[in-house]
């Protein structure tokens, strides 16, 4: 099977890098030449672009940053497009995006696996993110070799438009206690709180979470450099946003998150890492919210293990 990877970004680089690690025969594609170039050097093969990729490709895989650029790319791609061809869409996007986009596809006799992750760049580089796909029940079947060489737990969702439904819900919590803990730890060092047991507390009790774990250490190191930015963080928390409106539900959270993301844009640079949105407290206390022992980047030493599907728990009724 022939693969093609369109996006070598920050999360599109590592998971194309877990598929060449793991012996996929893939062709690669990126605006910036010198990705393509040093994906070339480690043994893929130039694609020359999103037409080329699916004439020449079984599956084309997608991670581009924005719902606008996976569009551009497929209106390139849907004339190549025929029976036994996949579009994997691995972005970030809008669930009524990829529910406009699929028939088109599938009219051309192609088929859809939306498939987007979570779990941060680092477990994005050595295949332990996750995945969750949603699509027919057969091109799950189809992709899941795939899908096991970039992520360890791999969810299949449901119809189309559910996996990235679920995701952008997924940022938005992530988003919500990232700002959450920069709070925390600022009112932590007001009080005179050593930060160093301040992380420990958090992480062995009920306030703890993926994102402590990982970009609270960030913070406290001083690196602030989660490898995310704001300008995506944005776009995801205003994607759920939508999904509210879309069907009229009331929320108090998002609008504030909205604001208060806006601000750091504002302050810090409109594609300023997301973490360093701990910087607008310590202007404004004073206060330098930064401890000794805390590692600058993120390095998942976890083994990289094959993956499998997550099984969905369900109720039984007798």
């Amino acid at each position: 099977m022939s693969i093609g990877f369109i996006g070598l970004g920050s999360v599109g680089g590592k998971l194309a890098g877990s598929l060449l690690r793991n012996g996929v025969d893939l062709a690669v594609h990126d605006l910036d030449e010198n990705l393509v170039k040093d994906f070339e050097a480690r043994g893929a093969r130039a694609g020359g672009g999103p037409a080329a990729m699916m004439a020449a490709c079984d599956v084309v895989i997608t991670c581009l940053p924005s719902p606008a650029a996976s569009a551009a790319v497929v209106d390139q791609m849907l004339p190549e497009i025929r029976a036994g061809k996949i579009w994997m869409e691995m972005s970030t996007t809008d669930a009524a995006e990829i529910l406009r986009i699929a028939p088109l596809v599938e009219a051309a006799g192609g088929a859809v696996a939306e498939c987007p992750v979570s779990g941060g760049c680092h477990r994005a580089d050595t295949g332990n993110i996750a995945i969750y796909m949603s699509g027919a029940r057969e091109t799950f079947d189809a992709v899941f070799p795939l899908l096991t060489k970039m992520g360890r737990r791999v969810l299949h969702t449901g119809p189309l438009g559910a996996a990235s439904t679920l995701k952008v819900m997924t940022n938005y919590l992530a988003t919500t206690h990232l700002l959450a803990l920069c709070e925390a730890l600022t009112v932590m060092k007001a009080a005179g709180v050593d930060l160093g047991v301040a992380y420990e507390a958090i992480a062995v009790s009920s306030g703890t979470s993926f994102v402590h774990e990982t970009e609270s250490q960030l913070i406290l190191s001083g690196s602030r450099d989660v490898n995310f930015t704001l300008d995506l963080v944005q776009k995801d928390v205003g994607l759920f946003q939508q999904i509210a409106d879309r069907f009229e539900v009331p929320l108090d959270l998002s609008p504030k998150i909205i604001a208060m993301l806006s601000e750091g844009q504002r302050v810090l640079g409109q594609a300023a890492q997301s973490d360093r949105m701990i910087e607008l407290l310590e202007a404004a206390t004073g206060l330098d919210v930064r401890a000794d022992g805390f590692p600058m980047e993120l390095i998942d030493d976890e083994p990289e293990e094959e993956g499998y599907e997550v099984v969905v728990r369900r109720s039984y009724q007798g």
